[in-house]
C-alpha cells in the first residue's frame, strides 16, 4: 500500500522501517527532515510539507509528540489534503484531544482510528506490537493491510477515546511499578541487603512483575543511554492519565507525588533518557 508517516521520532521510525520491509510504499515527513534520513535510505519518499504527504496516499499514520501538534500538523498544515484519507493516529494524546480530532477530520472529509500501541522501538521492528484500536469496525477492516505489519491481532475497544483511555491506563501502571520498584530497591541497597536474594523472593512471589527484570541492569549500572521510551514521555503520559481520570471523577492524589517528583526531570537532565532514570529522583539525597 502507498502510505503516509507524519513524524519519525523513536517509534515513528521504527513503525516506517517496519512498513518498508513489508513490502509497502512510504512517504515520511518529519519537522526536521535530517530525521527522515534513515528511512530514505531505506526507500522512503521524502515530503517537503505535511499536506504533500497526506496527498500521497490514503491512509495516514501520525505519531507525533503531543495532542497539540498533531492537531496542528494535521489540520493547520495538511488541511484539504486529507479529505478521503485515513489516519492512523498513534501517539499517546488525551481521549478528549481523540474526539475533537474526529470531529475536525469528518469536516475534512477525513476518518480517524486511534491506534496507540503497547511496545517499543524493538517491538516495532519485529512487527510485534499490542494494537489497541478505537475508532469503528468499518475503518478498522481498511486499516487492517497496513496494521497486520506492525503487531498482531488489533484490539477494537469500542468508539474513539476507548483505546487512548486504554493506553493511559497502561502507561501509568508503567510510571507506577518503576517507581515502586525504584524505591524499593533503594531501601535494600541502603539497608546492605544482597540485591540477589531480595531479587530471588520478589522472582518467587505474586509482586514480580517482569518489568522489574528490564530495568534492573540499568538501575544498578546507573545507565540510562539508548532509550526506546525516555522519561519526558512518561511524565506526559501520567500527566494526562492524571487529567483523564480526575475528569471521570477518580480520586487520584496517591499519584500526585510521582506526578511531582516527574516533574522534576527536566532540570535534573533526565527527560531525554530511559524513563527508568527516575531512579536517580527516588535517590534522594
Amino acid at each position: 500500500m502507498e502510505i503516509s508517516l507524519l513524524g519519525t521520532g523513536l517509534l515513528g521510525a521504527a513503525i516506517g522501517e517496519r512498513l518498508l520491509a513489508s513490502g509497502h510504499r512510504l512517504t515520511v515527513w518529519n519537522r526536521h527532515p535530517q530525521r527522515c534520513a534513515p528511512l530514505q535510505a531505506l526507500g522512503a519518499t521524502l515530503a517537503a510539507t505535511p499536506a504533500e504527504a497526506v496527498a500521497a496516499s490514503d491512509v495516514v499514520i501520525t505519531v507525533l509528540s503531543d495532542g497539540p501538534t498533531t492537531r496542528a500538523v494535521l489540520l493547520e498544515q495538511a488541511g484539504v489534503a486529507l479529505a478521503g484519507r485515513l489516519v492512523l493516529q498513534v501517539a499517546t494524546i488525551a481521549p478528549q484531544e481523540s474526539w475533537e480530532l474526529v470531529a475536525a477530520l469528518a469536516e475534512r472529509g477525513a476518518e480517524l482510528l486511534e491506534v496507540p500501541v503497547l511496545g517499543s522501538r524493538p517491538e516495532a521492528l519485529a512487527g510485534t506490537l499490542q494494537l489497541m484500536v478505537g475508532g469503528n469496525a468499518a475503518a478498522l477492516e481498511r486499516a487492517r493491510p497496513v496494521l497486520a505489519a506492525l503487531g498482531a491481532e488489533p484490539r477494537l475497544l469500542g468508539p474513539v477515546g476507548a483505546a487512548l483511555s486504554t493506553k493511559l491506563a497502561l502507561n501509568q501502571l508503567i510510571a507506577s511499578l518503576t517507581h515502586s520498584f525504584s524505591l524499593s530497591l533503594h531501601l535494600v541497597q541502603r539497608a546492605g541487603v544482597d540485591v540477589e536474594a531480595f531479587m530471588a523472593i520478589l522472582h518467587a512471589s505474586a509482586l514480580y512483575a517482569p518489568t522489574f527484570d528490564k530495568k534492573l541492569a540499568k538501575e544498578l549500572a546507573d545507565d540510562y543511554a539508548n532509550p526506546n521510551f525516555p522519561t519526558g514521555h512518561l511524565r506526559k503520559d501520567l500527566l494526562l492519565f492524571l487529567q483523564t481520570a480526575r475528569g471521570l471523577g477518580l480520586e487520584t492524589e496517591g499519584l500526585d507525588g510521582l506526578a511531582a517528583l516527574l516533574e522534576r526531570a527536566t532540570d535534573a537532565g533526565l527527560d531525554e533518557l530511559d524513563y527508568s532514570a527516575l531512579h536517580r529522583l527516588t535517590a534522594g539525597m
